[in-house]
């Protein structure tokens, strides 16, 4: 079955806002996850996690990076419609205008498929 990546998007201002969230708060937010992921079930690969601190490399060296990525999540789906479907719903979508989700669909390496590479 084929795999996707959800890209969670915000606003940094977002992000601060739940560095400074109270015990109470994180526990609320903690629970509409836990609830999102048992509603995927088998669909659900990996929750991800939270991301931050990132930095980009290119051949002059390595910056810190801008981004509004602040999480991800490995998905499962029969096609991309499925896997919007999956996360047009999400809380993710409510905690500002600006925030939205990217679905990126894991493409196969025809290469390896064949087992031309180690």
């Amino acid at each position: 079955m084929p795999r996707f990546i959800a890209l969670y998007h915000a606003p940094q201002d977002v992000a601060a806002r739940f560095a400074t969230a109270t015990p109470e708060q994180a526990q609320a937010g903690a629970q509409l996850w836990i609830e999102w992921f048992a509603q995927l079930g088998p669909s659900l690969i990996d929750p991800g996690a939270p991301l931050g601190n990132a930095k980009a490399i290119n051949p002059s060296g390595t910056t810190d990076a801008a981004t509004d990525i602040i999480g991800m999540t490995i998905l499962q789906a029969d096609n991309m419609d499925a896997a919007l479907a999956l996360v047009g719903e999400h809380h993710h979508l409510q905690w500002a205008d600006s925030c939205s989700i990217t679905i990126l669909e894991e493409m196969a390496i025809p290469e390896v498929e064949a087992g031309l590479l180690g």
